[in-house]
This record gives C-alpha cells, sequence and structure tokens, in this order.
C-alpha cells in the first residue's frame, strides 16, 4: 500500500515500503518458498498431538520463558551435527530465523549493517524496520563474492555483517576457510559476524558453528523450517557465544515462545533422525532437476540448498514464471534479471514442474 491516509502516523521511512512474501495460489506442485515437501509422519503427527494435549493443560500460565528443554535439545543436535560441545548457554531460540534477525539488529545495530546481494531479502528488510543503515556489498556475476572486495568493504562503523551460506536466492556457499577470513575482518573492526546457515542441512560444507569457540562474535542462525520439514512450527535458533545469548535477552519480547510451539518443536527433534532422512533424497532430486534444466539448454547456479537458480530463457522472468504456473507448477521469480527460482519437491512435483516448463519454453 503506498497511499496510507494522511491520519495515520506511519514512520517516513516506512511508507514506501512493500510487504515481504511470496505468492499464495493453487497449483499442482507447491516449489516457490524452499518449503520440504514431504508431510510428517502419522507417528510424529500423533507425538506432537500428545505434546500439544499435555501443555495445553497448563495454557492458563505463561511458557517456560527461558526454553530450556528446548534449547539443550538444540544445542545436542548441533553438537551431534559438528562435534561441537555447545550447551543451552549457547542456543536461543525464537519464532523463526527472522525473529532472531530482528532481535540481533535491535541489540547491536549502532552501526552500519553490511550485506553481500543478491541474497537474503529480509536481511536489508529487518534493518530498514529497524532503522539500521544497510550497506549492500555486491557479488561477482556467478554470484560468488569478490573476498578482496568484500573485505575490505568492512570499515570501522560497522557493526553487523551477514553472511547467508548456502545463500539464498542463487544456492551458492561459502567455504570455512572464506568464513574465517570474514571472522578475522570482523573481529578487527569490533563487528558481530552473522552467518545465515538456514539451508546448512543440505550442504556438504562444514558449518560456521566450528569457528565460534574461536571467534566469539561469530553467531549462526538456523532453522527447523527446511530440512526438519516444521515450516508451520515457526522455530529459528541462534548459535553463539553465552555473552551474545545473554544480551539478546534485552531486546527479547516476554515470554516470547509459546509453550505449543515448544513442545513441538522437541518432539520434532526427537523425531530427527526421520525428519532429516529426506535430506538425501532432496539432495538427489536437486541433482535430477539440475540436469534436466541443463536438458533444456538453461544454465544453473551450482546449489547447496534445496533450491536451484536458473537463466537461459529468452523472454522475460515474469513471462515465464506465469506460463509455468499455467501448467501447474508454482515457483518463484525472485526479482533478479532473467532469472527464476525452483525448490526442489517430490519426484512428482519435480516432474510437473520440468514438463511445465519444458512445453513453455516451446511455445
Amino acid at each position: 500500500m503506498s497511499n496510507w491516509p494522511a491520519w495515520l502516523p506511519l514512520r517516513k521511512d516506512l511508507s514506501q515500503m512493500s510487504v515481504y512474501g511470496a505468492p499464495q495460489v493453487a497449483a499442482d506442485a507447491q516449489l516457490n518458498t524452499n518449503e520440504n515437501p514431504y508431510a510428517p509422519s502419522k507417528e510424529l503427527v500423533a507425538a506432537i498431538g500428545a505434546a500439544v494435549t499435555k501443555v495445553s493443560a497448563n495454557l492458563n500460565r505463561y511458557p517456560d520463558r527461558e526454553a530450556s528443554t528446548l534449547r539443550g535439545k538444540l544445542a545436542s543436535f548441533i553438537n551431534e551435527l559438528s562435534g561441537t560441545k555447545f550447551s543451552e548457554t549457547n542456543i536461543w531460540a525464537a519464532n523463526g530465523s527472522n525473529e532472531i534477525i530482528q532481535s540481533l539488529y535491535l541489540a547491536f545495530g549502532s552501526g552500519k549493517a553490511i550485506g553481500f546481494t543478491p541474497s537474503y531479502s529480509m536481511h536489508p528488510l529487518i534493518a530498514q524496520v529497524t532503522a539500521v543503515t544497510w550497506e549492500a556489498g555486491k557479488r561477482k556475476a556467478d554470484f560468488t563474492i569478490d573476498m578482496p572486495s568484500a573485505l575490505a568493504q568492512i570499515q570501522k562503523g560497522t557493526s553487523l555483517v551477514f553472511l547467508t551460506t548456502p545463500n539464498n536466492p542463487t544456492g551458492t556457499a561459502l567455504s570455512i576457510d572464506d568464513l574465517n577470513s570474514f571472522a578475522a575482518a570482523t573481529a578487527k573492526v569490533g563487528a558481530l559476524l552473522v552467518v545465515d546457515e538456514a539451508y546448512a542441512e543440505f550442504s556438504p560444507l562444514q558449518s560456521a558453528v566450528t569457528l565460534i569457540e574461536e571467534f566469539p562474535h561469530l553467531v549462526v542462525c538456523r532453522t527447523m523450517s527446511k530440512a526438519f520439514a516444521m515450516a508451520g512450527a515457526r522455530l529459528g535458533y541462534l548459535v553463539a557465544n553465552p555473552s551474545v545469548i545473554e544480551a539478546m535477552h534485552l531486546v527479547r519480547l516476554p515470554y516470547h515462545l509459546s509453550s505449543i510451539t515448544q513442545a513441538v518443536a522437541e518432539v520434532a527433534l526427537d523425531f530427527r533422525k526421520e525428519l532429516l532422512g529426506t535430506v538425501a533424497e532432496l539432495k538427489a532430486g536437486r541433482e535430477w532437476l539440475s540436469s534436466e534444466l541443463v536438458k533444456l539448454g538453461l544454465t544453473v547456479v551450482p546449489s547447496a540448498a534445496n533450491f536451484i537458480l536458473f537463466t537461459g530463457f529468452t523472454i522475460t522472468p515474469a513471462a515465464l514464471w506465469q506460463k509455468i504456473l499455467d501448467r501447474g507448477a508454482l515457483i518463484r521469480d525472485v526479482g533478479l534479471p532473467q532469472h527464476l527460482r525452483v525448490t526442489v519437491g517430490t519426484q512428482e512435483e519435480n516432474q510437473i514442474f520440468i514438463d511445465a516448463l519444458r512445453a513453455a519454453l516451446a511455445e
């Protein structure tokens, strides 16, 4: 909305903003929001139902403000993945990783924030909402980061540096050596390095959590929305030095994480072997989709996530997006010139998309 009523005292810097969100329309293959396409099993649904029933008997009381049980289980999960030794004191949980990002801005946004675009569009959006100055560094033509140029941009006056790996919307990822270089550069200027790892479970690369002990100013955002197939639960979490976690408590809202959300996430972590069992299937689907896109004469950006950015078509992205949707597949126009992004779905959904794309290109 651009024509706000005169009586509404909306901040001027927000009046021209657009609301974030992907189109929510019906389609045979929903491949636009990087969700995990596999629904929870009957056993998991039953376990979640039992847990919710149990906590519902006490919904007249506030939830555990510290989410202690959940944070402990998240620490154990990260330790299993990366061989670390984190505890509850290294974890902060919130309503999706976006609340984590917003809280980081509120707690540490005293100077400018830097990110390297194209990247996750909520980073600059939340910066604007929280009145933090955002500086957009650029990526190379292949969407990788120009390390010398990027490191040179991290100067005095920077308080937050955002890296997304694997990067959304491109799927490109940073090596542990590159992350180490960023950590050293941010330490020199007293900035916090925020590594957004929403898609880390799909990547073969070493996680940035392994650097936190050496670099206490490095923090890692994770989510249960993607690999864990819990997008509807809205659970994100931060892995960081305990001092960072304590600072986050200064800006959190009281009792911000409901008893039901905590219960659902705890059960999901208990079923993590089952839930993460779909990751291998999605990786295989990613390779199949990439191969099929190349067969159609298109160019694929190498991806370490559960989505693929592609180009090489001659009509506009908006026109091709609509043609594909008309044939039953919903993908994402991310606003990059001559690029579209498709989420890896089930094999049936992937086939629907490829068939729709082939027909659209043949018109």
